[in-house]
């Protein structure tokens, strides 16, 4: 069953599966491994490379299939802009960074370099945690392993000696998490280790931010920014929606985002009666985890951030349109999914809107959902972060 939403990419999976299957047909042979034995896993490679929000859902994988192998090192292939959330983690022993070419808008000639390199390295567990066709084939198979695992859900299981069954669609943390199940590893969904880890001198470097913003605590953040235009609330909503908020809690607000989101962040603002406190562009994704891990609120539109506020267990907003919230919704239980019922939600690639309203899905949400959302929450938590740093 392929997780491929788009029909023309479908269609090329189809017909890339077919040649791969009779190519590689003739070279696999009847005693291939059946049964991956822990006693040969000593140095295990996690591919994930796209895109952070995934990369977060990715992580708690990790504490598990450390149990599972715990005489293992553990590497990590993602992307730059993804591995600073891996840093400081105590079961990974050393992070690969990579941007594919068919993923991220950079030049292709870095691939070669890089593979050669990779091709170097001696694993004996290659787990693609995305299941994508073309992972496996630039990465995956130019590759020497023992073991190489993931789904086939979008194409490429050709290369693999393990291929997970995926026999309904499920969360992204539960599709991760089913890949240690796979490999004879126990998983607490009820108490995951998304694997955040904040050093003394990160937790003082946001103090100074705060410090040299004159933010005082407690506060409360959002980020109104998204990876895909179609997945953003409008700018009008966000600011009429921010000062009804900062009206009802009475705290001050934090604008967080990357330096390319800044123009419309201060749009938003230019739209408030409230002032907002901006430091998008000013921080890094340590720093924002900092301050996330901080807020007594945080409102945002399905990005990398709302998995971050959930793995951090911030009371978390989340304004929904074309992605599917019970497939990568928060996975905190104190959060709060506001969408609207949508018939095309299921058929949409989140890339291009086919409905004859543009973003119909997200234009039928008011100001009033989203702050009555945020004051349902606030009021059911019940949490104030502490007005101190500590």
């Amino acid at each position: 069953m392929y997780r491929i939403i788009n029909r023309k990419k479908r269609l090329l999976t189809h017909i890339a599966d077919a040649i791969g299957n009779q190519v590689f047909g003739m070279f696999r042979h009847s005693d291939m491994v059946t049964e991956i034995m822990p006693e040969f896993v000593k140095h295990i490679l996690i591919i994930r490379t796209a895109y952070i929000g995934d990369v977060m859902m990715t992580m708690p994988m990790i504490k598990p299939l450390k149990r599972r192998f715990p005489e293992a090192r553990i590497s990590f292939l993602t992307s730059r802009a993804a591995a600073p959330l891996l840093n400081h983690h105590p079961d990974i022993d050393s992070i690969l960074e990579f941007d594919p070419f068919w993923f991220y808008s950079v030049n292709p000639t870095g691939y070669l370099k890089f593979i050669r390199k990779l091709m170097h390295c001696r694993f004996d567990l290659i787990i693609e945690a995305r299941g994508d066709i073309r992972d496996l084939l630039f990465l995956v198979f130019p590759m020497k392993a023992r073991y190489k695992l993931s789904y086939a859900v979008g194409g490429g299981a050709f290369v693999l000696t393990h291929v997970v069954p995926h026999p309904h669609i499920n969360h992204r943390v539960d599709y991760h998490l089913d890949i240690v199940k796979f490999l004879g590893g126990d998983t607490d969904r009820c108490h995951l280790d998304w694997g955040i880890y904040e050093t003394p001198e990160e937790a003082h470097h946001v103090r100074k931010v705060f410090e040299e913003n004159s933010i005082s605590m407690p506060f409360w953040c959002a980020h109104p920014g998204s990876r895909l235009p179609l997945k953003r609330w409008s700018d009008d909503g966000y600011a009429a929606a921010f000062d009804r908020i900062i009206t009802e809690i009475q705290q001050p607000l934090v604008l967080l985002g990357s330096a390319h989101e800044t123009a419309e962040i201060q749009r938003i603002a230019d739209r408030m009666k409230h002032r907002p406190h901006i430091i998008a562009g000013k921080i890094d994704l340590r720093a924002m985890s900092g301050i996330i891990r901080k807020a007594s609120l945080f409102v945002c539109n399905d990005s990398a951030p709302m998995h971050i506020a959930s793995a951090l267990k911030t009371p978390t907003v989340a304004i929904f349109g074309p992605s599917k919230s019970d497939q990568t919704g928060p996975w905190n239980t104190a959060s709060v999914v506001v969408e609207k019922p949508c018939a095309c939600r299921n058929q949409c690639d989140e890339h291009t809107c086919t409905n004859t309203t543009y973003q119909y899905c997200m234009k039928t949400i008011t100001v009033t959902d989203v702050v009555d959302a945020a004051s349902a929450l606030w009021k059911r938590t019940g949490i104030q972060k502490s007005n101190e740093w500590v």
